[in-house]
């Protein structure tokens, strides 16, 4: 949705209030002991303050530059050991192909059948990833984008939402045993920091230039990578900054329901927790199949098939104390296969009869 969708003027008094309430949200989640505390935190402030007509809003260029962050934070995980294990992914890579199609015909037949969506919005709607590209190339189809912008971000949300508690209650995870996504920025020296930065702006602006897919998080994520694997830098981004991050990312999910009416978030809400019961099922399911067939963890799996955003569920996985590069693998192939793929297979599904 458009900055416009929500009240004339400037952005920035709106920008500013949106970022004062994720920042309370997240301290509040962070006493209450929540799970990814900055990110659900404020999440949950910006999207109550949205439905209740708050004008709140953020620069998507804003949360560009802190996903860069999180780029670069993901790229530290990437040991020197990981490059050992990266060929152990083939077989769990090439399940989640088969599971993206899979779970993207599921989720458009109940889009279609259940909730009354056209086919065209049905299907860009059902894609587990994508989200910019999808709203875009649905419009141009003739689909409705707000609602499938909605859609997308209200999956998005009850995702978020659910898998970190839901490891927390079945998997006996305790937020307080985890350790910090990084270390204090007073112990970094300041090579580090530049090689950090570095990484960052250039693997971002590389990206770009490339019509990279995310390019704000796969840049900066591939050249973090390549240089903690060679041993370059141990370090990562300090963790106030990443706490920061994690409030943009979860306040840019809130302010995606600003401007819009009430009754028509509650039917995307409603649509989109049918549709990720389908689509997050499906993924268990084939974490488990995954699992059996490799040996990897099905709580990395699980994640890694999730149908959620690439920065939110490898945010995730940091918070679980999971193998974050595993997860965060999975999710650009599968960004690559449902940006490449998704548009070309509607239209050749389009020749035939609806």
């Amino acid at each position: 949705m458009s900055e416009a969708d929500t009240t004339a003027g400037p952005i920035w008094p709106r920008a500013l209030l949106a970022l004062a309430l994720g920042t309370v949200g997240g301290w509040l989640a962070t006493l209450a002991g929540l799970p990814l505390p900055w990110m659900i935190g404020a999440m949950l402030a910006t999207t109550g303050a949205a439905i209740a007509g708050l004008p709140v809003a953020l620069w998507q260029r804003l949360r560009e530059v802190f996903v860069v962050v999180l780029g670069v934070m993901l790229g530290s995980s990437f040991t020197p050991e990981i490059a050992s294990r990266l060929g152990d992914w083939t077989v769990s890579l090439v399940i989640l192909a088969v599971y993206t199609a899979v779970s993207g015909a599921l989720g458009t037949a109940f889009f279609q059948r259940v909730a009354g969506y056209d086919r065209v919005t049905s299907y860009f709607s059902a894609m587990p990833g994508g989200l910019s590209v999808m709203i875009l190339v649905g419009e141009a189809m003739g689909g409705d984008g707000r609602l499938i912008s909605l859609t997308h971000a209200s999956r998005l949300l009850l995702v978020v939402l659910v898998l970190p508690f839901a490891f927390q209650l079945f998997m006996g995870y305790d937020p307080a045993s985890r350790p910090q996504p990084g270390p204090p920025l007073a112990s970094i020296g300041g090579l580090d920091l530049a090689l950090l930065a570095g990484c960052g702006l250039v693997g971002w602006l590389g990206a770009r230039v490339l019509r990279v897919p995310a390019p704000a998080v796969v840049g900066p994520m591939l050249l973090s990578a390549a240089i903690h694997m060679g041993g370059v830098v141990e370090a990562g981004p300090p963790v106030e900054l990443v706490a920061a991050a994690q409030v943009v990312v979860g306040a840019s999910i809130g302010c995606r329901f600003a401007g819009t009416p009430v009754r028509l978030i509650g039917k995307a809400i409603v649509w989109a927790a049918g549709g990720t019961v389908v689509l997050l099922g499906s993924a268990i399911l084939a974490a488990w199949v995954g699992h059996l067939i490799t040996g990897l963890p099905t709580p990395e799996l699980t994640l890694a098939y999730s149908p959620g955003g690439l920065a939110e569920m490898s945010l995730v996985a940091l918070a679980l104390g999971l193998e974050a590069a595993l997860v965060a693998t999975h999710h650009i192939v599968r960004i690559f296969l449902i940006v490449v793929l998704a548009p070309v297979v509607f239209r050749l599904g389009r020749r035939e009869p609806s």
